[in-house]
């Protein structure tokens, strides 16, 4: 009998919540909503020392924090959400705990590519951002794998950045773009066209400065994919960015919470949203100074 009404009661309180949820969102889209958020999950680690749990258990409770923070972005209507995963820094680290990490991605994912998870609730395509190279093959694949399944998806995106530095990924765009344009360079050249590309065939050439603008270098970068982020959230009450997303956070609010990430809130995301509210007259008005 006890077990029957526990499981009775708990569709009656999930029911509870979603209805309460939708009240307090229906009240913030009186404002503007955000069309992308950005996590930096900053906390797992010190979670589990501050609990005296295993190793690898602070990643699992961020793993069901960001669970929570992506219903609750979705249901919102945020289209876009990017969490910051795993940094190629983070490759530094002891080759038992990345390994433990890489395995638990693997299982993660398999976890979200079933048929009733919440990719497919809410029709949503999922990108690996970074150098996915840098990954273990059994993570790249199952990684690939969960790109090619949700390809189709359409409603909203989730962008995974594993293996991933602003850094790396500026370098990446820029090297793209030398590689893209110096094709072009050839081809003309090939064909004998008489342009302004043609004269520039070296380094020496004065105009060689202006071969490459920061539109190529944007459309090269792995975060092309997605707009700009409106909010970045790092929890742990960190405000340094950690090399996240520097070329796309120019004019992003940045929130950051004391909690650490497997403790992060309903509240917690409401609450930036409340900030970034306050604050989006001022960003917008920032932006169209460029």
């Amino acid at each position: 009998m006890e077990k029957g009404s526990g499981s009775g009661g708990t569709p009656f309180f999930e029911n509870l919540g979603t209805f309460f949820r939708k009240c307090i969102f229906s009240v913030l889209s009186v404002g503007p909503i955000p069309n992308h958020i950005a996590f930096i999950m900053d906390g797992n680690r010190r979670y589990a020392k501050k609990r005296n749990l295993v190793e690898g258990a602070g990643h699992r409770a961020g793993f069901l924090a960001l669970m929570s923070m992506l219903r609750y972005s979705y249901e919102l209507g945020v289209k876009y959400v990017t969490i910051y995963a795993f940094s190629i820094e983070n490759f530094k680290r002891r080759p038992e705990e990345v390994q433990s990490v890489m395995d638990l991605m693997i299982e993660k994912i398999e976890q979200l590519l079933k048929e009733e998870s919440i990719l497919t609730h809410y029709g949503i395509r999922v990108h690996f951002i970074g150098n996915l190279k840098l990954l273990s093959a059994p993570a790249r694949l199952a990684a690939e794998r969960a790109m090619l399944v949700t390809a189709c998806n359409s409603k909203a995106v989730l962008s995974i950045c594993v293996a991933y530095t602003s850094t790396n990924e500026i370098m990446h765009a820029v090297e793209e773009s030398c590689v893209e344009k110096w094709g072009e360079i050839r081809e003309l050249n090939a064909r004998g066209v008489e342009c302004g590309l043609t004269e520039l065939e070296g380094y020496e050439k004065d105009g060689a400065r202006h071969l490459i603008n920061l539109t190529d270098i944007a459309k090269h970068l792995y975060m092309a994919v997605a707009p700009d982020p409106d909010i970045m959230i790092r929890t742990s009450g960190e405000t340094r960015l950690s090399n996240f997303l520097l070329w796309q956070s120019q004019y992003c609010y940045l929130d950051s919470p004391s909690v650490l990430w497997p403790d992060i809130g309903f509240w917690h995301l409401v609450w930036a949203i409340m900030k970034f509210q306050r604050n989006h007259f001022y960003l917008e008005k920032k932006k169209k100074q460029l």
